[in-house]
């Protein structure tokens, strides 16, 4: 992290409340001072995997920047853990690998974006401020792996559920968005296409994943998929 950010930007992301996992000291302090110079709330940091559940159930973040090879317990791990506790918390794992079968790991865990540390000091604010917002967020070239990941998982059969019941209804628009989240959009993307505001989109993806009793994008793009929302 050597770029210099304008901390006086107009579209600082303050009050997003910032937490920095990683058993590198320096690379663990770089990354929080580049993030607090940004105008992020970092509320803590931590070095190993136990330590990371500890702060991080303590401080609640709304972002977990998150490295995955960690003494004491994996980041996946640690990802699993607090995902499974709080679905509201956005999880970007921020690792030297770009080993496939640890992306997608990560993702299975419940991370919501995945960045290289090649990255330099504003690709990595731009994607935690993009991750807080909801936004998926991978390195280039990894997103596409990460789609075709969903789409193989909605191939597997669902275990039957004999007292399962009838899926809720969606709204027309929701439909709509399920539908392009589905196609690997960005909310960004969505926003502009629909011609609506970026919190629009996050107030519907927020209302569906209620609806039908889903946690994070990653069961959201699957239960989609299943239903062919995406060749839609």
């Amino acid at each position: 992290m050597s770029e210099r950010t304008d901390v006086n930007e107009p579209n600082a992301p303050r009050g997003i409340r910032v937490m920095v996992v990683d058993d590198h000291p320096m690379w663990r302090d770089a990354v929080a001072r580049d993030l607090a110079a940004a105008g992020f709330d970092v509320v803590a940091t931590a070095g190993d995997g136990p330590e990371a559940v500890r702060r991080a159930r303590a401080t609640t973040p709304d972002v977990l920047v998150l490295d995955l090879n960690l003494p004491g317990m994996p980041g996946v791990q640690v990802c699993k853990e607090l995902v499974g506790a709080n679905p509201a918390l956005r999880v970007m794992v921020l690792s030297a690998s770009g080993e496939h079968a640890d992306v997608l790991e990560a993702v299975k865990s419940g991370a919501t974006g995945y960045l290289l540390k090649s990255a330099g000091a504003q690709e990595l604010i731009d994607a935690v401020r993009r991750t807080a917002a909801g936004d998926p967020v991978f390195t280039p070239g990894l997103a596409g792996l990460v789609l075709g990941e969903y789409r193989r998982l909605a191939t597997d059969p669902a275990p039957a559920a004999s007292d399962e019941p009838k899926a809720p209804r969606l709204t027309d628009r929701e439909t709509e968005v399920l539908r392009l989240v589905a196609k690997g959009l960005s909310y960004k993307q969505i926003a502009e296409r629909l011609v609506i505001s970026h919190r629009t989109v996050q107030n519907h993806v927020q209302n569906t994943l209620g609806k039908l009793q889903l946690h994070n994008r990653v069961e959201l793009v699957r239960y989609a998929i299943e239903r062919g929302l995406d060749d839609a």
